[in-house]
């Protein structure tokens, strides 16, 4: 029991990790059925009442309270970015190339980050950063890049529409993170969670109606079995993982959190092939692995 009080930030970042494959994995397989756009807005509202009830049973209110006009700006703001435009591209990506891929690239996301909290926050970024984003970056081009034997030029070994989304996503969830450090300050990060997610709902809500494609929402929603992998994505992502990661970067630096939690694209190589049926290559599962390298150089020296 002490080793666990002792490595708790550790073992959450494992499990906040594990938490990010399982629901790439369910909302991959749920946005196949009826579409990435129904995904995400029903996902969201699983997650919003989720976390009210969690600081319902915390906190002693439902809906977020005590945060003022700066907090909802920002965090509005960077709902709108994060769920909205970033997560619109990722679920698409994992209906393009795949969630294996997608949260490849994802792998981008810390460094992207710390690049975008160095434009809008002033935050000092170093050599060994560069360093860390370079080999990051190499492990995601050895996977998505190859050069056939007969002398043609270097091709995409994916669609380059899902790759481009999954960028998109990657640089969505970065801005996001960083407005969301602007804007929470003292504020709990389970209110900022939800105000966050309230903001993404309403730019959903905007898109639906803009687009016309509610009735998509409502064929979603008599999908029993995407229904069932909505619900197994929202618990594990936005709900159970937000909760793990927060709490791994209360218990341990957030350099060997983000460490930690970055293995997804390692972590989702096995239920890729054996759930998915994916055919995995070796220099695939080298990229991968250099992909998180480039992660613990950026955090950890």
């Amino acid at each position: 029991m002490d080793y666990f009080n002792s490595h708790l930030g550790e073992l959450s970042a494992l499990v906040t990790a594990v938490c990010w494959t399982a629901t790439s994995m369910a909302f991959e397989s749920a946005g196949k059925k009826v579409g990435s756009l129904s995904v995400n807005l029903i996902r969201l509202v699983m997650a919003l009442f989720l976390l009210g009830i969690y600081t319902c049973l915390t906190k002693g209110h439902f809906w977020p309270s005590n945060a003022g006009e700066h907090a909802w700006f920002w965090l509005s703001l960077s709902g709108l970015i994060g769920f909205v435009a970033g997560d619109l591209m990722l679920f698409q990506a994992f209906v393009v190339v795949g969630a294996r891929v997608s949260m490849l690239i994802m792998s981008l996301s810390p460094p992207l980050a710390a690049l975008f909290g160095l434009i809008i926050l002033g935050e000092r970024m170093t050599l060994i950063n560069l360093t860390g984003m370079i080999v990051t970056l190499t492990g995601i081009i050895l996977v998505v890049l190859t050069r056939p034997g007969n002398g043609k030029k270097i091709h995409f070994n994916f669609p380059l529409k899902g790759l481009l989304l999954a960028f998109g996503g990657a640089s969505g969830q970065a801005l996001g993170l960083v407005l969301s450090k602007l804007g929470m300050g003292n504020l709990d990060p389970f209110m900022s969670t939800q105000i966050r997610i309230i903001a993404g709902i309403v730019g959903f809500t905007i898109v639906f109606t803009l687009l016309r494609r509610w009735a998509n929402v409502w064929e979603a929603l008599r999908n029993q079995s995407a229904m069932k992998r909505i619900s197994v994505g929202a618990f594990f992502g936005p709900f159970l993982g937000v909760s793990f990661s927060l709490m791994a970067i209360k218990y341990t630096s957030t350099g060997i959190a983000s460490t930690l939690m970055a293995l997804t694209p390692v972590m989702i190589l096995l239920p890729a092939r054996y759930i998915f049926k994916e055919n995995i290559t070796t220099k695939e599962v080298v990229g991968a692995f250099i992909a998180v390298a480039g992660v613990v150089v950026f955090f950890v020296f």
